[in-house]
């Protein structure tokens, strides 16, 4: 085969279900596009643990290359938008569940999916907020939206010490809210604190019994949790309150009640990073790169080799990741 060779994870279904591991390509194998872009960094997300491992459908074409996200400099593009050089990277858009993603050294992508790098952000940092960060910014968008201001009062982040809460609360704390961390990793209140949380509570006071309506407790909500918790964050938010929800650690199904919205006047604000129109992304990376505090990002990071990842996707599952993982590709 021709074209230059590169490393990347491959997964692939075999008898026993899914095999994940490291191989060899051509960019002959590349899926089509008009920008090919050599990638320097990517990182582990929840859903890369899930895709990796097969816990759940994420990857709907095989064989795949996962990693729903990348950074890195365009090497070739038929796209006017884009020229060789230039600082790129990519969410969503089914990376690394219907076209090959970003565990890998070079990707062929549509032009038009690509976002450039904030100038004060190297591509590490870029994927050091990766989806889950940019994911956290599109929930704090959506609080805004619906007036949810720091004036309002506390706002509550379950799941905080991963991915998406790590960088919504050093978000919102820049940005003035009171936040309030939902977590079931006490030992993490000191790193919790650190990155701007004012309170701690324990995740169990979410995870149990859902009752209709609860004690205003906070005016807004991110939740990366989902099932009981997101019904209990909702019977728990005060009145005129919105809540983001972008996740589904604790499950898909939302056993709630109604009473929220018809007697408090709750918002419940879904948040969809994949296929998230292009202006909204660029204004989510646009804050991204002013209102985030590049040393709390740092304090939340650690960086992994590409082999690395195999091991990394079971540990963000069973909730053992703190913060954000970056994949240097190239190591």
């Amino acid at each position: 085969m021709g074209g230059a060779r590169f490393r990347a994870i491959m997964v692939s279904k075999v008898e026993t279900g899914q095999e994940a591991k490291l191989t060899d390509l051509s960019t002959d194998d590349l899926m089509d596009g008009d920008v090919v872009v050599g990638v320097s960094h990517s990182t582990v997300n929840y859903k890369d643990g899930l895709a990796l491992t097969g816990k759940a459908p994420v990857v709907r074409r095989w064989p795949m290359i996962p990693g729903i996200d990348f950074a890195g400099v365009v090497e070739a593009s038929a796209d006017t938008r884009w020229q060789p050089g230039d600082r790129v990277l990519l969410n969503g858009y089914g990376l690394g569940e219907t076209h090959f993603g970003g565990y890998a050294q070079k990707a062929r992508v549509k032009g038009e999916w690509l976002v450039p790098i904030p100038s004060n952000l190297g591509a590490a940092e870029a994927m050091a907020i990766g989806t889950a960060g940019y994911t956290a910014m599109l929930a704090v968008l959506a609080l805004e939206a619906h007036a949810v201001l720091p004036v309002s009062g506390p706002v509550l982040v379950t799941g905080a010490a991963g991915g998406v809460g790590s960088v919504a609360i050093a978000l919102l704390s820049r940005l003035g809210y009171r936040v309030i961390a939902a977590t079931g990793r006490r030992n993490e209140e000191a790193y919790l604190k650190e990155l701007g949380a004012a309170e701690i509570i324990d995740r169990a006071e979410l995870s149990g019994d859902v009752r209709p309506l609860a004690k205003e407790r906070w005016s807004g909500a991110i939740d990366s949790v989902g099932s009981r918790t997101l019904a209990n964050v909702l019977a728990g938010t005060a009145y005129g309150g919105t809540v983001a929800a972008c996740g589904l650690a604790q499950g898909l199904d939302l056993p709630g009640s109604v009473a929220p919205f018809i007697l408090r006047g709750v918002t419940l604000a879904g948040i969809d990073s994949v296929m998230a129109p292009m202006p909204r992304r660029l204004k989510a990376w646009e804050r991204l790169a002013t209102d985030l505090d590049l040393g709390k990002l740092a304090a939340m990071t650690r960086t992994i080799p590409l082999a690395g990842v195999l091991d990394a996707a079971p540990e963000i599952l069973a909730g053992q990741v703190r913060g954000r993982l970056v994949v240097d590709v190239t190591a």
